[in-house]
């Protein structure tokens, strides 16, 4: 029998940045380095849970878009791995805002990504990607590949409205002919993901906490999307919903 709750789940939403991909690091330590702010790649990449938990606030999240949010977020990366804004660190982020808008920065994979998603596939789960975005997700998922693994891939920009906005998560609903009542969402904001999947009324809402900052929070946490398979096996009672494709 399946676990909580007796409707098998076969729809999973997934977020992109923080989920499924994260700003190459790299790319930004490099590029700052070239306006004289030195900073490592791993530096940098320690930094980014802890700046994600700080712009997880209602106010913030109330008084910004994910634009404007993105590149505050950026600032706190720096001032979490020890970096001073200035006009260096000002430069390096202009370059990388033109980049980003052409390709899209957030182009780091890990590797338990595609595992995890063959794995969820393999159990004939419906993937969608619900993401706040600059309209190159699309392209973003076409050049590494990712967009193979999933039945529909929704861009903010796209569509007119963004998280936590319920409207983004119905029309997913409607694109995927999915049921709310059958389907989670997985996000690495609580007042963007969990906030906006209630209010849209689905299933549950899943917190992706990679640092573990989230003691506490009212909704399931995962670690990793390994951990991501063994809650949905457990939610579902290992129940595989055949599907006619």
């Amino acid at each position: 029998m399946p676990g909580s709750h007796a409707i098998v789940i076969d729809t999973v939403f997934l977020d992109a940045g923080g989920v499924l991909v994260h700003p190459s690091w790299t790319r930004v330590s490099d590029t700052l380095a070239r306006h004289g702010a030195v900073v490592s790649a791993g530096a940098l990449a320690a930094a980014e849970q802890r700046a994600t938990h700080e712009l997880d606030t209602a106010s913030v999240v109330g008084a910004t878009d994910d634009r404007s949010r993105g590149w505050l977020y950026f600032n706190l990366v720096l001032k979490h791995a020890g970096l001073a804004q200035d006009a260096a660190t000002d430069a390096a982020l202009a370059e990388l805002r033109a980049y980003h808008d052409a390709e899209n920065l957030w182009e780091h994979v890990e590797a338990d990504v595609v595992p995890a998603l063959a794995a969820m596939r393999a159990r004939q789960l419906r993937l969608v990607v619900v993401s706040n975005a600059n309209g190159r997700l699309r392209h973003l998922f076409n050049r590494l590949d990712l967009t193979r693994w999933f039945d529909h891939v929704l861009d903010s920009h796209e569509w007119g409205v963004e998280k936590p906005d319920p409207r983004l998560f119905q029309m997913a609903l409607q694109e995927a002919d999915a049921e709310a009542a059958r389907t989670i969402h997985v996000g690495d904001l609580y007042h963007v993901d969990v906030i906006g999947a209630r209010r849209a009324g689905l299933r549950d809402a899943v917190l992706f906490d990679l640092a573990d900052l989230y003691e506490g929070v009212d909704c399931p946490r995962i670690r990793s999307l390994d951990a991501l398979v063994r809650w949905l096996d457990k939610t579902n009672g290992n129940q595989i919903r055949n599907r006619v494709p």
